[in-house]
């Protein structure tokens, strides 16, 4: 296993690479937010990939490659799980209010941890199903990465939005049999390829957008 200095180079690397420039409070988040998650998976499961090594660059700069694609003060991160994207966002977005979403509550019991170790005042924790969640706020983006189908990120998520609000999936290959099947008020307002440094597998991003009916007065 690399070292946290070798860790480090990496993330500085892929940022650059990405072309998003990092403070230095900013890269010893990251990275700590990396060794959280590293000590708490091997007791709550929190995702698949079990080498740090492997984090950096499938968890930290996977999740720096939609950073370009977030705008608004208010977003949601449906099915969080570990906290990819949304704790690496909050990190980079201090302005931006984050809500971190998920069912499991051992999921959640980490991304409170996480909250409170870093100081992330931005993010707020929640455990619950999304389509029985219910805010006095909606969102004025609402992320997901590998949760669910397009078709079930849209409609169970519709109630939390706003005319404007935008939906980005994070996908492998291109979802093609899911685009099919996507409500017809939804619309793929952007396609993007993501290229992530030390990434071979196929990754992108689509970006939706629902259709409002105007009122007539």
């Amino acid at each position: 296993m690399n070292t946290v200095s070798d860790h480090a180079g990496e993330l500085s690397r892929g940022a650059t690479e990405l072309g998003i420039p990092l403070t230095e409070t900013q890269g010893q988040q990251l990275l700590a937010y990396l060794e959280l998650l590293h000590k708490w998976n091997k007791a709550y499961n929190l995702t698949a990939v079990r080498d740090p090594d492997e984090m950096v660059s499938r968890h930290l700069l996977d999740s720096l490659s939609i950073l370009r694609f977030i705008e608004g003060r208010n977003w949601l991160d449906v099915g969080s799980g570990g906290g990819m994207p949304g704790i690496i966002l909050a990190i980079m977005r201090p302005e931006t209010s984050f809500m971190l979403l998920d069912s499991n509550g051992k999921k959640t019991r980490f991304l409170t941890q996480v909250k409170l170790e870093l100081g992330l005042v931005n993010l707020k924790v929640t455990q619950g199903r999304v389509e029985a969640f219910q805010t006095e706020d909606v969102f004025d983006g609402i992320v997901s990465r590998a949760f669910s189908s397009l078709a079930d990120f849209t409609q169970m998520t519709r109630h939390l939005s706003h005319a404007q609000t935008r939906w980005l999936a994070m996908k492998g290959q291109y979802p093609d049999e899911e685009l099919a099947a996507l409500p017809v008020d939804f619309d793929v307002e952007q396609s993007t390829r993501l290229v992530v440094p030390g990434c071979q597998g196929s990754r992108h991003l689509l970006i939706l957008r629902r259709q409002v009916q105007a009122v007539n007065g």
